[in-house]
């Protein structure tokens, strides 16, 4: 009897064929940009994305200052953290957050959108935010990635 022999083909992280990509933030909705982003870093818009592996590409986000919120999230919206001393519960609104750290911004909400384990920490590694339309990573010649027509 002849056999099949189909092999599922389950890509790691020498074999995944990463590349860079440059996604201009400018009057982009943070969640919406998150969600694209977050999505291109863990590989899930590739064939042989496989769930374990850093198989995703690298993302440079630019223009981070220009982002936009739905609604009244810019007034209504909290970051919360803890310095670590009693009585070191620090609140900012995201309209502070936005002024002082618009890369902090979308940062956390695309951490937020990757796996809380080793592997989403490593995958956060492939994210780049910067302030404005210059960028450190010219030497690896980066694509555009239009979020518009991009699932």
């Amino acid at each position: 009897m002849d056999t099949l022999s189909y092999k599922t083909v389950s890509a790691n992280k020498e074999t995944a064929d990463k590349k860079w990509f440059v996604v201009d933030a400018e009057g982009q909705t943070v969640g919406r940009l998150a969600s694209k982003v977050a999505k291109v870093i863990r590989g899930k818009h590739k064939a042989n994305f496989t769930p374990h592996a850093d198989c995703g590409d690298n993302v440079i986000v630019i223009n981070a200052e220009k982002v936009s919120f739905s609604g009244a999230k810019l007034v209504d919206k909290d970051y919360i953290r803890y310095t670590g001393y009693p009585g070191g519960q620090r609140i900012t609104s995201a309209e502070e957050m936005l002024k002082k750290h618009p890369e902090r911004l979308i940062e956390k909400a695309v951490k937020g959108m990757l796996p809380k384990n080793k592997l989403g920490r490593a995958l956060f590694t492939n994210l780049k935010v910067y302030r404005g339309s210059e960028h450190n990573q010219e030497a690896q010649k980066p694509e555009a990635l239009n979020l518009d027509t991009f699932k």
